[in-house]
């Protein structure tokens, strides 16, 4: 046993460095060397025997006898349609079909009603296979760099989150550790082993290489196709929570109120609206300069002096109260600076206060 896998190992080796023929880019593909790519699996199966056969068209494929001796890998199945598909199944109805890393289109595409969990693995996974058409895996572990499970009834490779490969319909198998097709993961744990045997427990293996030209008039692809199911539901509950929320918290108007015009207003609330309004303003010199307005109008009033005149009125306020001009005239002028905290506006509106005061005694 050692040797014969010793010379898997060693067979794999020499088709990935020094494997020559046609290339190609596609991940997963029989003719590409690079990492991704799968020619050391499908040299390695010539090599033991299996009669690999590549097709790369629908047309190709029904070309090709498929019976019950024949597996049919298919790869790059993004680029399958559902007429495609149907093509497929129909004709590789007695064969065993293994698709590997699927998305959800093709998935779809094939028919199955089963929707795939992607994950970054940390470990190795177990066969603990329950399909009895894949004892032949039973007792080996993948290390894959990325893994999508399919939580149907039966398969391999089995966790949590589904089977890494998955027994979706009777002869169809979801190969969501495709891992352990391709060339710089293949000799990771028992990759190269599970590859082997999974393709090569039959006499013929055809693979199928889908091509886009073979895509039919009824394969168009719709935005709502490429968005998940749950989507449409979530935005129409979305609608209704947003409407009622609105209805709760909207503010509701009741009946309609007379109010006699015009509305009188005390002096005193007006007074203490323009206040408010100045400190919310943080206003100190608009407010200042309307104190000593009123007092200036009031003294001017109260002496029978001209209001127009400021440097004659402060002269004769300082004269009346007995106070120096200077000192009335921090008080009363606008040219006089500002107070600057609030402290010092309401120090200077008493001392405005106590000036109209003194000005009314004469």
């Amino acid at each position: 046993m050692t040797l014969i896998g010793g010379g898997t190992v060693a067979a794999l080796l020499v088709a990935v460095l020094l494997g020559t023929g046609a290339r190609t880019s596609a991940a997963h593909d029989p003719d590409n060397p690079d990492g991704t790519g799968a020619r050391a699996v499908a040299r390695v199966l010539a090599d033991q025997g299996v009669d690999v056969e590549v097709v790369r068209s629908a047309a190709e494929l029904e070309d090709t006898e498929v019976g019950a001796d024949t597996t049919v890998l298919v790869t790059s199945p993004d680029d399958l349609g559902r007429s495609t598909a149907r093509r497929l199944l129909a004709h590789a109805d007695a064969a065993t079909v293994v698709v590997a890393d699927p998305g959800p289109g093709a998935v779809a595409a094939l028919g199955v009603e089963a929707e795939g969990i992607g994950s970054v693995p940390d470990a190795p996974r177990g066969a603990a296979c329950t399909d009895g058409g894949l004892d032949a895996l039973r007792g080996l572990a993948v290390d894959v760099d990325r893994a999508t499970a399919w939580p149907t009834t039966a398969g391999c490779f089995g966790g949590p989150d589904g089977w890494w490969l998955a027994s979706a319909d009777e002869g169809l198998l979801l190969l969501g550790a495709a891992g352990i097709l391709e060339n710089d993961q293949v000799l990771r744990a028992d990759n190269a082993t599970a590859a082997l045997r999974l393709l090569g427990q039959d006499r013929r293996l055809v693979w199928y290489v889908p091509d886009l030209a073979d895509l039919g008039a009824d394969d168009g692809v719709s935005l709502r196709s490429l968005l998940p199911p749950w989507l449409l539901p979530a935005v129409w509950l979305g609608g209704i929570v947003m409407v009622a929320v609105a209805w709760w918290r909207g503010r509701r108007l009741g009946p309609l109120a007379v109010e006699p015009l015009p509305v009188t207003v005390r002096a005193l609330e007006t007074t203490h609206a323009r206040g408010r309004l100045y400190r919310d303003a943080a206003d100190r010199a608009h407010a200042v300069r309307a104190l000593r307005r009123h007092t200036r109008v009031t003294a001017a009033a109260h002496l029978r002096l001209p209001e127009q005149d400021t440097d004659a009125l402060l002269r004769d306020v300082a004269r009346a109260v007995g106070r120096p001009a200077d000192e009335v005239a921090a008080l009363l002028a606008d040219s006089a600076p500002p107070p600057r905290t609030d402290d010092e506006l309401i120090h200077l509106a008493r001392s405005l206060a106590e000036l109209d005061r003194e000005v009314r005694a004469t």
